[in-house]
């Protein structure tokens, strides 16, 4: 540890702010201190303090400095807080001179958040509910991340994983202490009672329909229909901002735009597709090839039709839920009739152009995106890498139960629970975890 660098970095917001945040961390953290300050502060209280340069003495800035020895530190090294006035010139010079001394060297992105996995201080779901904590953009999202980086997923796993490692206990106490006469014969009856729990413990937090990941991602909603029905015009619309071309030459929309949004508190990710029809442009070809692409795969398919155009209506797409829009309303020399169930597909009349109607439109929305992301308070799983590595658990323990079933050798048992407990330590980074290190770590921003 004396031999690695130490690191430094602007934490805060970019310059020019009120505030500035520099974080030091590493082996000459507090070296660093005393070199700018000329003494030591008190372990974590804030002190008042002139910043100097070390290459000739002059002030840099006088502002608050803060010392936190390892291991009790949020990276579980010596580190220390420089808060500065939030000046451009102040942060690089003060940042400046900190590269120059000897072992320190700029942090790279998620470095300090990297050092604390390393050190203990954080396990894998905590770092990746830290990141998604900093890019959440809706209060759903911020109070998932939050439960996650608070452990949500990160307790359970370590506490199926310690009965787990109970269960292998047996197991092998079974293997090598079998002609001990103080060792139980049956042990591994609890063994797979134990194996037996858990996976059916590890199947609830599976059985969720995604939505953890889902409310990640956002509540996917594809605009459709035929070409010059104004979706882009709609997109335009709910998206409050010119996001998308408007054109009245049909096929003008060629490539998905994608636009994101905040409904009532969960996040819609709004998808502008290329009119559906029979083009003999080869360009037009590969976007309406794709507008089917995505709606097929959007969680909520809105078909555009323009309402001055009969039998449009019927040429809604299926397989997909999908709430018929018309369009255009405006135009119309009289309020439209909506024919046909109501409810299967949902109908709404609006005016683009206008804004008739989209009021309502919006509120359905909001409302069909908090049905679905309601139950995800209580999912855990919130990523792909954690749903792969729970089901690679749930498979292990399965064949484990079944060699038990069979009667199969108690060291064909230990293996898969010993493969189990391997899946599980995947997930909070106990083992076996290098290949996704720089996977979750390349999207922090330098200084976390």
């Amino acid at each position: 540890m004396e031999n690695r660098a130490t690191i430094f970095a602007l934490s805060s917001g970019p310059p020019p702010a009120a505030i500035a945040v520099v974080r030091i961390s590493g082996p000459k953290a507090r070296f660093g201190l005393e070199t700018l300050i000329g003494r030591l502060p008190e372990p974590r209280r804030a002190s008042l303090a002139k910043f100097r340069n070390p290459a000739d003495g002059s002030v840099l800035d006088e502002g608050l400095a803060l010392w936190f020895p390892g291991p009790r530190s949020e990276t579980g090294e010596d580190m220390v807080e420089l808060h500065l006035h939030g000046g451009r010139a102040v942060i690089a010079e003060t940042l400046a001179a900190l590269e120059r001394l000897d072992g320190f060297r700029m942090a790279e992105p998620g470095e300090f958040t990297r050092r604390a996995f390393e050190n203990g201080r954080m396990d894998l779901t905590a770092v990746e509910g830290l990141a998604d904590l900093i890019f959440a953009e809706t209060e759903a999202q911020r109070r998932q991340a939050l439960r996650q980086f608070q452990g949500a997923l990160g307790h359970p796993v370590e506490e199926w994983r310690r009965r787990l490692i109970e269960s292998m206990a047996l197991v092998e106490a079974r293997i090598d202490f079998s002609d001990e006469a103080d060792v139980p014969e049956d042990l591994l009856g609890p063994a797979l009672e134990t194996a037996r729990a858990l996976r059916e413990e590890i199947f609830g937090a599976l059985a969720d329909e995604r939505r953890g990941e889902r409310l990640r991602e956002g509540f996917c909603v594809a605009i459709a229909g035929p070409p010059n029905a104004g979706k882009s015009s709609l997109l335009n619309r709910l998206a409050r901002r010119e996001a998308a071309i408007v054109s009245p030459y049909p096929g003008t929309t060629r490539d998905v735009i994608e636009v994101h949004l905040d409904l009532g508190g969960y996040p819609v990710t709004l998808l502008d597709t290329a009119g559906i029809r029979e083009p003999q442009d080869p360009v037009e070809q590969e976007g309406v090839r794709r507008a089917r692409a995505r709606a097929n795969a959007a969680d909520l398919v809105l078909w555009v039709v323009d309402a001055t155009v009969a039998g449009e209506a019927g040429n809604i797409e299926r397989g997909v839920e999908a709430w018929l829009v018309r369009n255009k309303i405006d135009l119309l020399g009289s309020a439209p009739v909506l024919d046909g169930d109501s409810s299967e597909p949902k109908n709404f009349a609006v005016s683009a152009q206008t804004g008739a109607g989209v009021g309502v439109l919006v509120s359905a929305l909001a409302a069909h995106a908090r049905a679905t992301f309601a139950p995800s308070e209580s999912s855990i799983v919130t990523r792909a890498r954690h749903r792969a590595a729970l089901s690679e658990t749930a498979a292990a323990l399965d064949r484990a139960l079944e060699q038990g079933r069979r009667g199969g050798q108690e060291d064909l048992v230990a293996e898969e629970l010993r493969l189990a407990a391997r899946s599980l330590g995947r997930i909070t980074g106990r083992v076996d975890v290098e290949e996704v290190l720089d996977v979750i770590f390349r999207d922090f921003c330098i200084g976390k």
